[in-house]
């Protein structure tokens, strides 16, 4: 049974979360936390001791939820090919996905905290390596039972099908344009069928 304090807690999260990743740790004023809560400045800072312990309980709140709904998608029923299509495969909604978040939490806080913020960046960084590390171990597992013969070991793929992915997000983000989603998978698509030979 969770606590009022907790409640309350979680609720400050969940509403200011997609604030802090629309328009960042500088561009977040108090004031903007307090009318999307209802709660007072004294009561958003009984849950949490600065700003920035907030800003960063916000990232992890939209990480973690990002990481869950990758976890799905590289955990699909099939062979690793499977799981890395159904990966790709949802990248090209990624924008419908991010859309409740305020955006990518990696693209939006990343750019946002490089020159304001090192925990926040860090927080970053480390997720990137995360996601890096469940595409490379998807990869080292098809390798090892002999599914595809890769190119380049299974991490530096990953890298590279992660950077393409997120370039595209970056890309369909500043144009505001969802083409560049859906032609960066289509061609990934392709990548994969051509690289992963038996």
């Amino acid at each position: 049974m969770t606590t009022k304090a907790e409640r309350t807690t979680a609720y400050i999260i969940e509403t200011v979360a997609p604030i802090f990743n629309k328009f960042g740790y500088v561009g977040t004023s108090m004031s903007d936390l307090t009318e999307a809560t209802g709660l007072t400045k004294g009561a958003i800072y009984g849950n949490f001791e600065n700003k920035e312990a907030l800003a960063l309980a916000a990232f992890e709140y939209n990480r973690n939820h990002l990481l869950k709904t990758l976890d799905e998608k590289l955990s699909v029923d099939g062979k690793a090919l499977d799981k890395v299509f159904s990966l790709i495969d949802f990248y090209r909604q990624y924008d419908a996905f991010t859309l409740p978040f305020g955006g990518c939490p990696i693209l939006s806080v990343g750019t946002d905290a490089q020159h304001n913020n090192k925990l926040l960046a860090a927080a970053v960084k480390e997720t990137i390596k995360e996601i890096e590390g469940k595409i490379a171990l998807v990869l080292e597992n098809g390798k090892n039972n002999q599914e595809f013969k890769l190119p380049v070991p299974p991490l530096t793929f990953a890298k590279q099908l992660f950077t393409m992915l997120q370039g595209a997000v970056a890309m369909a983000t500043l144009n505001q344009d969802r083409k560049y989603l859906a032609n960066t998978t289509a061609y990934l698509e392709q990548l994969v069928k051509r690289e992963f030979k038996n």
